[in-house]
């Protein structure tokens, strides 16, 4: 079983953890376009993802309410804007925080501990698949609705006068 004591320690600190995210996807090569989005509500969902981390990484929570959940994530995304491969970098960020912080804890001080987190971060991977692989259907679905309604013309719809 998941070590909950570990779990409450993240989500107890899931506002450092968000700030800590945060500070590295408004600076990160990679994200540029975190770099101009509202500081306030990137803090928000990175808080709020830290905060549900039991919930996500639950046994008796579904595959089909984490693939619900990202899927509708992934379409949010792109209606605001965010470019696919910033957004799973901006995933990538946000598992490595994650990591760092239970790294640096000190939680485990012996041989079940540790087996106890690596149960977590074996968990948190497979949280982290599911969440980016959905995240990904539901962008790119997203992005067909809106192909498909504005019409998209091909050279064959033009005509010369």
């Amino acid at each position: 079983m998941i070590s909950q004591s570990l779990v409450e320690l993240i989500e107890k600190n899931a506002d450092n953890l968000a700030i800590q995210w945060l500070k590295d996807v408004k600076k990160n090569v990679n994200t540029p376009f975190y770099h101009t989005f509202e500081e306030d509500l990137l803090f928000e969902r990175a808080r709020n993802m830290y905060k549900s981390l039991s919930r996500w990484l639950s046994i008796s929570t579904p595959k089909e309410e984490t693939a619900k959940f990202y899927k509708k994530y992934g379409e949010e995304r792109y209606h605001e804007g965010f470019p696919l491969p910033e957004l799973i970098y901006s995933f990538i960020l946000f598992r490595r925080h994650l990591w760092l912080f239970i790294l640096h804890s000190d939680f485990y001080d012996s041989a079940y501990e540790l087996l106890r987190a690596m149960e977590l971060n074996n968990r948190v991977i497979l949280f982290f698949d599911r969440a980016l692989y959905n995240m990904a259907l539901g962008y790119e679905e997203a992005k067909k609705k809106k192909s498909k309604r504005g019409g998209t013309r091909t050279l064959a719809s033009y005509s010369v006068q």
